[in-house]
């Protein structure tokens, strides 16, 4: 028998499936949508470095034409802004005193060296790498020839060590620091805000405070340099004094806990442990309700001190230079 082959006609009018679209690619398209949409919408630090950057070739341009004669001048303020922080190039801060400089120097060309220096400063102060340094420096472990001399002279006084005070030049310059930042603290002072203004993250109650923060390690680093203390004679400086107790032990114990806080409140536990303390260690032979008794009395008496001295401190400082007229 010959075999039968069956042949299948297929129908060419049938429908054709479209094939399914990669996930792949589906998410490729959503990955670019969105980041065209968060490059349509840059952050604010760039807005503001993009304003900075344009108000400093603004500067750059007017101060270019008045300085022909001296095209260095130009040059090393270029040289200053490259080498200036990128966080302090997108601040409001800068942006401050950029607008400042080029406001006064284009009301007065015949002092435009000046304004330059001005803004060299303010960024060799934010600039990355820092030839003054506000931060305290680590000592460094002696040697070990320097150790051996040490053992051999033993048994001899040893010279105190002599501090280093800084060049004519490095305080010069914390002192120009010191005044440009408090002109600027100033001016922050006196600008009125709106509603609006006062909810921004970087209104100019937080540029002051941040400023003053700024004006503080200064402070304390030119009185480093100058080997001079580093009190103002504020009230709040003032050491608290304690003789509550008939037992000079606890009294004296008390006293250099309370000064050593730095203005923080203590609690009633914190006094009750200095006493405990002084009792083991002098052998006083007080007993528990004693101590307690002695905690509580020492806790409401440094207590009320520690409010005196901070109500007096706030009426002394209370206000800014605007109102030290008023103040009787």
């Amino acid at each position: 028998m010959s075999e039968v082959n069956e042949i299948i006609v297929l129908d060419d009018n049938e429908d054709e499936e479209e094939p399914p679209r990669p996930a792949a690619a589906n998410a490729t398209s959503c990955q670019s949508s969105n980041g065209k949409e968060e490059e349509s919408h840059p952050s604010k630090a760039q807005v503001i470095s993009a304003q900075n950057k344009a108000l400093f070739n603004e500067f750059i341009d007017y101060c270019s034409k008045l300085t022909s004669e001296h095209p260095e001048v130009i040059s090393f303020l270029q040289g200053r802004y490259t080498k200036a922080n990128p966080s302090y190039l997108s601040s409001v801060e800068f942006q401050n005193t950029l607008s400042r400089c080029l406001t006064r120097v284009q009301a007065k060309r015949s002092k435009i060296f000046v304004y330059i220096n001005e803004l060299c400063t303010a960024l060799k102060a934010n600039s990355q790498k820092r030839k003054v340094s506000l931060q305290t420096q680590t000592m460094q472990p002696p040697t070990t020839e320097k150790t051996e001399v040490l053992k051999e002279n033993d048994g001899e006084a040893e010279d105190p060590p002599v501090k280093k005070t800084g060049s004519k030049r490095q305080i010069r310059h914390l002192e120009n620091l010191l005044r440009q930042y408090s002109q600027e603290i100033k001016k922050l002072q006196e600008k009125e805000m709106s509603l609006e203004e006062l909810e921004d993250e970087d209104s100019s109650y937080i540029q002051e405070s941040r400023l003053k923060r700024k004006l503080l390690r200064i402070f304390e680093k030119l009185c480093e340099l100058k080997d001079c203390s580093s009190l103002t004679g504020r009230v709040i400086e003032q050491r608290i004094l304690y003789r509550g107790t008939r037992y000079p032990e606890v009294n004296r114990r008390l006293e250099k806990f309370i000064n050593s806080s730095r203005d923080l409140f203590p609690d009633y536990g914190d006094i009750l442990r200095v006493v405990e303390r002084a009792n083991d260690k002098h052998s006083l032979g007080l007993m528990r309700k004693q101590m307690q008794s002695m905690a509580q009395d020492a806790f409401r008496e440094l207590g009320n001190k520690l409010q005196d001295r901070r109500h007096l401190d706030m009426v002394y400082n209370f206000g800014c230079h605007l109102t030290d007229t008023y103040k009787s």
